[in-house]
């Protein structure tokens, strides 16, 4: 399909009439995050536009990509090998409705330095 110079690009992975298009998705804070949850609190809904990511949310709430263990979309792990110092999925897409988790690491854990006997 030909554009024109002034429409606008379709996001990645929604079809050409989503324009102005949103979601509504709950974020959820753990453990060592929850400093990071300002006077919000830890848990919040937010409205994102359509095609939404992981990484739109963490960009949101400003969170330290370092500080975060685990992410979790619906109770199912969207980054596995973080724990063991990889990076967040930041393209996991979203959809209205789900329920996002982050966790910082727990106390007392490998992951804040506690020895692994």
């Amino acid at each position: 399909m030909n554009r024109s110079a002034n429409e606008p690009a379709e996001a990645p992975g929604i079809g050409h009439n989503a324009d102005g298009a949103t979601i509504a998705v709950e974020v959820r804070l753990f453990n060592s995050l929850t400093r990071h949850a300002g006077r919000d609190g830890p848990v919040r809904r937010l409205t994102l536009p359509a095609g939404a990511t992981v990484g739109d949310v963490i960009d949101r709430l400003r969170l330290p990509p370092a500080d975060i263990f685990l992410v979790l979309r619906n109770g199912r792990d969207v980054s596995p090998g973080l724990y063991g110092g990889g990076r967040a999925n930041r393209e996991a897409g979203l959809e209205s409705g789900d329920v996002l988790a982050f966790s910082g690491p727990v106390p007392y854990s490998y992951g804040l330095g506690a020895p692994v006997v």
